[in-house]
């Protein structure tokens, strides 16, 4: 049987006039997007342009709530309640549920962006505060987890429809936590490595972490950032690897 994989990318990142990524040529090579909903980054102008170029190109569009900290660009750690947190995420995908339908399209996935998604990880409980926020507003939303991860965990214990994720372009370290981004090694810049490995990974089932060791999770879509500069010719390796493999290319179901 021919093993299929999504392949998905942060995006929507771009405020006002200030251009982060590159959206349009990312939607050429990935099938999901992670669509910021305004706090870390984003405004409504930007999201509706994003939803658009999304439904156009057939994208499985996806709700990408973080912190409220445009200045930190999400990645600072916040601390919220667990109240304030729901509402948080609430909120932001309402937002994204309102600008899909405009674009004539609709959120089908959840994925937690930068310091929340890294808190989630490593805290199940405020995992699962994050995602039965989400599902009291769309009771049929999948979440994309990190795979293997408290994140996972909770979609587990809530029992609702998820989505394992591995990084195309993250270091990982031996509990299936990314390596911080303050440390060498962290983010992945080189194309050309970077697709041969996802490859292994899912051929092999595994997370394949900086020691070697290997996470034995399953894996259901593959992140490439959209906020590098190689980002575009990293999502092409990634792609390419996956298919010279025989690993097929689709959105989640």
């Amino acid at each position: 049987m021919t093993k299929t994989v999504d392949i998905n990318a942060d995006m929507g990142e771009s405020f006002g006039p200030w251009v982060m990524g590159r959206d349009a040529d990312l939607l050429q090579v990935i099938s999901s997007a992670n669509i910021a909903c305004g706090f870390h980054a984003g405004d409504p102008d930007v999201m509706a342009a994003t939803m658009k170029l999304a439904v156009e190109n057939g994208v499985g569009i996806g709700a990408h709530p973080g912190f409220g900290d445009i200045q930190g660009f999400g990645r600072r750690r916040m601390q919220m309640s667990q109240s304030e947190l729901a509402n948080s995420v609430r909120y932001q995908v309402g937002a994204a549920q309102a600008m899909a339908r405009a674009a004539g399209g609709q959120v089908r996935h959840l994925k937690l962006h930068g310091a929340m998604a890294n808190m989630a990880s490593e805290d199940e409980a405020m995992a699962q505060a994050c995602y039965e926020a989400a599902l009291s507003v769309a009771p049929e939303i999948i979440i994309m987890v990190l795979a293997a991860t408290a994140q996972e965990r909770a979609v587990k214990a809530i029992g609702c429809a998820f989505a394992g994720e591995i990084f195309a372009d993250r270091a990982y370290n031996d509990d299936a936590t990314l390596v911080d981004r303050s440390l060498p090694g962290a983010v992945i810049h080189d194309a050309e490595s970077a697709g041969p490995r996802i490859a292994q990974m899912v051929e092999e089932g595994a997370i394949i972490t900086e020691s070697g060791k290997r996470i034995a999770t399953r894996i259901d879509t593959v992140c490439c950032h959209g906020d590098t500069a190689e980002a575009v010719d990293l999502a092409k390796s990634v792609r390419a690897s996956l298919e010279a493999a025989g690993i097929r290319i689709a959105a989640f179901g």
